[in-house]
């Protein structure tokens, strides 16, 4: 097992080691790894999943109810000549993700590199005062709670990984640094947003955030662990939001429109991969500057 980073108080030296030196652009190749994306079946998710595989990662899709998955799987799988394949869960159950993702970790190579909890349910009911104790529970155990199982599952593989320096079948590891977990927040994990009311999805998603930077010190012998906040981006998740609304939104935004998907292809890609070797509990913020006034 490994030791703790912090000994009487402080930090032990050199808890991580700095990669070899290279081209930047390998640092940015994810060729032989493997990578977990859940809410992979659309939107952000099935962006990342693309971001990954054109990286040359083997990838996971982790899916709830969409079965479009399936056949999106067989589409990257074709597009990229990587192995990709879909698995139907739900993350509010802790048991069954820790289950999965061993049986992911064996069907892919027997090694884990790269978890994206994207996973993630909007708030709807407008005041919380008004709105049903259930739809709190719904959107704070998908949000929140689904994310620590994630990290908790894959925390438990890349710890074994770099304390023994093996795959699950007991080969050497070719290509493993660290660990890198990377958790899909929200700028409203940073502010207010208005007119819309949503206060236990902003309190989950500040939950995230904090979670994730905590992990960052409590892993950082054998992973890293990032956010990704994004704006108002066009997906199935804000469908339910009026035009009036939305145009309340762009009056907000620098920028003047709604992020798409593909636009934080990039976030992900980087904080996955080894160009972020010296960058552990970062949040990075794409939402076309709403949050800068």
């Amino acid at each position: 097992m490994a030791q703790s980073p912090v000994v009487n108080g402080v930090f032990s030296h050199d808890n991580t080691a700095p990669p070899a030196q290279t081209s930047v652009l390998s640092l940015f190749s994810l060729k032989g790894k493997t990578a977990v994306v859940t809410g992979a079946a659309s939107g952000i998710g099935l962006s990342v999943v693309h971001a990954l595989a054109e990286a040359g990662a083997n990838v996971a899709i982790w899916y709830n109810r969409n079965e479009k998955a399936i056949e999106e799987a067989a589409n990257v799988e074709t597009k990229y000549a990587v192995k990709c394949r879909a698995y139907q869960i739900n993350i509010r159950d802790s048991k069954r993700v820790e289950e999965l993702l061993d049986s992911c970790v064996r069907e892919f190579n027997g090694r884990l590199d790269i978890f994206v909890a994207n996973s993630g349910i909007p708030w709807t009911k407008g005041p919380m005062v008004d709105a049903p104790l259930e739809h709190y529970s719904d959107v704070t155990q998908t949000d929140l709670d689904g994310t620590f199982y994630c990290a908790r599952a894959a925390g438990i593989h890349w710890r074994r990984q770099k304390v023994e320096g093996t795959d699950l079948f007991g080969q050497p590891l070719v290509n493993f640094t660290y660990g890198s977990f990377v958790a899909t927040a929200s700028m409203s994990g940073h502010i207010v947003n208005i007119p819309q009311l949503q206060a236990a999805y902003n309190a989950a998603k500040a939950g995230v955030i904090h979670l994730c930077k905590s992990l960052a010190v409590e892993w950082v012998q054998f992973a890293r662990a990032n956010t990704v906040s994004p704006g108002y981006i066009v997906t199935d998740i804000s469908t339910f939001v009026a035009d009036e609304t939305k145009n309340i939104w762009k009056d907000k935004i620098p920028m003047g429109r709604e992020g798409l998907p593909h636009e934080l292809k990039g976030a992900y890609l980087y904080l996955a991969s080894d160009a972020l070797s010296y960058t552990t509990g970062a949040d990075l913020i794409v939402d076309g500057g709403y949050t800068l006034p």
